[in-house]
């Protein structure tokens, strides 16, 4: 599956919602309203990665005609600290390495926008997100008890991101 990066336009909401309700389990997925207020809280950014089927494949890639495949929604704050609010990939698109160039993606732009670190909370189970964290270098820093709505525990995990130089090569 080949697929494209983008930023986020309004149109997009209802099945960034979906693919959310998809994604985890009830009571970790967002909300409606939850989703909207991070998509549009200020300091936060969207990025929305398309796919499409090669050529010749049989595979197909349905969201209610979406060609939408996946997300990841970010956020800097003042203190130089990145937070991956949430990444969500369809199941039929994982292992395409789109879940990898949305983090890359999110953490270049967090790195661009003077963070000098990133975290992110996951469910103690997905075990699947652990490794997938775990490959791109995120190290777990404390758990969180019923951090989510339906009491399910979290652990909080962190990467250091690399400072980038004014020739754009990191140091």
């Amino acid at each position: 599956m080949e697929f494209a990066l983008r930023d986020f336009r309004p149109e997009d909401f209802e099945i960034l919602w979906s693919i959310d309700q998809q994604c985890f389990a009830p009571g970790i997925a967002y909300s409606r309203r939850e989703l909207s207020i991070y998509i549009h809280r200020r300091g936060s950014f969207t990025v929305v990665a398309e796919g499409h089927s090669q050529q010749g494949s049989t595979e197909v890639i349905a969201n209610h005609d979406s060609r939408i495949v996946g997300f990841i929604v970010a956020e800097a704050n003042r203190r130089g600290i990145g937070h991956i609010i949430s990444i969500d990939v369809l199941p039929g698109a994982r292992r395409f390495g789109v879940g990898s160039k949305l983090l890359a993606v999110a953490e270049d732009r967090l790195r661009s926008d003077g963070c000098r670190a990133v975290v992110l909370e996951t469910a103690v189970e997905n075990i699947s997100a652990l490794s997938f964290y775990k490959h791109h270098l995120y190290h777990v820093v404390k758990a969180v008890p019923r951090y989510y709505s339906n009491g399910t525990d979290a652990l909080v995990l962190e990467k250091e991101l690399a400072v980038q130089t004014k020739d754009g090569t990191a140091g």
